[in-house]
């Protein structure tokens, strides 16, 4: 028995490098019950099932190696860019913690999320970049831990890393739902720069929403 997943990274850099690698599976008899164990063997920070598809609203399940999250930004926009990638745009994704807008902008494929859907982080506001750069990912051997510190306030610039033991990933190369609640504590736009080179923009929006856009691109096709 094998599985079809179509890898594609997400939040990459303007030429299309870096971004987080998302697995994206059409659940089916095969894969029902095994969600879980499935994401672990890949070992992508995330991974989506996607249960079906009706009148522009994709219905999906997201797991991390460790846990299923009720909604997570990296994986949202990865699954939209890659259904309309497929030629099936779709204006709503239904997630565990709710309806999730999805529009398109060019290249740019963009999401709403509520910055209460994401999961709790410790927040370490660093005093440069070069700080987030020297971070050795081994301090931080359990919990959920976004550090970053500014690189053009004024500008809403910011560098960050994410070390996320507790969901089974060591080092995520690009946090949607981390960026969602930042950006709502912060109370502004920003620009995040994370990771090894990816790259994520936000808005804010009233009544406690969040867009974030980023670009994907198609990296492979594999089977499990």
């Amino acid at each position: 028995m094998t599985t079809p997943v179509d890898v594609v990274r997400v939040f990459t850099d303007d030429d299309g490098r870096f971004g987080n690698e998302l697995g994206v599976i059409r659940a089916s008899e095969e894969t029902v019950g095994r969600e879980q164990s499935i994401a672990l063997e890949l070992g992508f920070s995330e991974t989506v099932f996607l249960e079906g598809v009706d009148d522009g609203v994709a219905t999906i399940r997201i797991f991390t190696p460790a846990s299923e999250l009720p909604f997570a930004g990296h994986p949202s926009v990865g699954t939209a860019w890659w259904l309309s990638s497929l030629g099936t745009p779709v204006s709503v994704l239904r997630e565990k913690a709710g309806d999730v807008a999805v529009r398109y902008d060019g290249d740019l494929t963009w999401i709403t999320g509520r910055a209460e859907w994401a999961p709790e982080f410790q927040w370490h506001a660093l005093a440069s970049a070069a700080e987030v750069d020297a971070l050795d990912g081994a301090a931080f051997p359990d919990g959920k831990h976004y550090l970053w510190a500014w690189v053009d306030e004024a500008a809403g610039v910011l560098r960050s890393r994410m070390f996320a033991p507790s969901l089974g990933v060591p080092e995520d190369e690009a946090t949607g739902a981390a960026a969602v609640r930042l950006t709502a504590q912060l109370g502004r736009n920003l620009t995040i720069r994370q990771g090894a080179g990816s790259r994520i923009t936000t808005r804010l929006r009233d009544g406690g929403l969040v867009d974030v856009a980023g670009r994907t691109v198609f990296d492979r096709a594999i089977t499990i």
